[in-house]
């Protein structure tokens, strides 16, 4: 079973991204996070209801446009709601 590892930034504060250390996915099964098409997302979305570090996840993941994966307990779609409603 391999980790969830999420890319760091070139010339990203390390403190900034202290939050993934505590991330519950990264002590998870990967493959929860990025389901296939059609796949369901009610693991991962459990997972991320009890993490603590869920608002700088999906903060991360709206900042750095990820489209693919549960991030902050949202799908690719939800967060593409997100922002067209933050617009």
């Amino acid at each position: 079973m391999s980790e969830v590892v999420i890319p760091l930034a070139h010339g990203t504060d390390d403190e900034e991204l202290g939050w993934q250390e505590r991330a519950l996915c990264a002590q998870t099964d990967p493959e929860a996070f990025f389901p296939e098409k059609g796949g369901s997302t009610r693991e991962a979305k459990k997972v991320c209801r009890a993490c603590e570090v869920r608002t700088e996840c999906l903060e991360y993941a709206l900042q750095h446009d990820e489209r693919f994966g549960i991030w902050g307990g949202l799908s690719e779609r939800e967060r593409r709601k997100l922002k067209r409603q933050a617009v």
